[in-house]
This record gives structure tokens, C-alpha cells and sequence, in this order.
């Protein structure tokens, strides 16, 4: 049975870390492959950012033009869902582990 790191995460669209152990505890090797594919995950994060921006930009529009308040409110609330999706990608795109713990030379 294949290790798994990382589970999806249906409301960002991304796979995330599901890691059962602290980090030092992994071999080399694993660590190696582990960081390879969240830089892999990593790098898809700002298409994802862009994507929800474009939503958000869409939503505003609507909005713009509401005039029914409970739809407003809905809209708001939604804009506010994609916002928090938003600040947590960003989030997990600064988190980064050292493959290496032994001072670089």
C-alpha cells in the first residue's frame, strides 16, 4: 500500500499535508519526495488564487447591480467564502520544510 502525504481539499482545490508523524521523523528519502510534490502542489496555489480572484471580481459585479438585500447578503457572504480561501492558500504557499537540517557551508 502506497504512503499517503496529502489529502485533497475540496474547498481550495488543492491536495494538502496529512503528514502522521513530526517531520524530523521522516528518511531522507522521504522527505526528498514529500517536499518534490508539494512544490509540485505549491506551484499550482497562485492559478488557484487567480481563479478565486476572478470569482470574487464576478460576485462583485453581481452585486454591484443588486438590489434585492437578501441577495446582497448572499453575494457578501459568498465574496467572503472565496476571500477565506484566498488568505489559506496563501497560507500553505509560505509553509516550507528544509530537506536538509544540517547547516549549508
Amino acid at each position: 500500500m502506497e504512503k499517503v502525504y496529502f489529502i485533497p481539499d475540496d474547498r481550495l482545490g488543492i491536495q494538502i499535508p496529512m503528514l502522521e508523524r513530526e517531520w524530523e521523523e521522516f528518511s531522507e528519502s522521504e522527505r526528498s519526495f514529500i517536499l518534490e510534490q508539494w512544490e509540485n502542489i505549491r506551484g499550482s496555489i497562485p492559478t488557484r488564487i487567480q481563479a478565486f480572484e476572478r470569482c470574487i471580481v464576478q460576485k462583485q459585479n453581481e452585486l454591484y447591480d443588486e438590489s434585492d438585500f437578501e441577495r446582497s447578503c448572499d453575494l457578501n457572504w459568498e465574496i467572503a467564502a472565496l476571500a477565506s480561501c484566498i488568505n489559506d492558500l496563501q497560507l500553505w504557499y509560505r509553509l516550507n520544510q528544509e530537506v536538509d537540517d544540517r547547516p549549508h557551508t
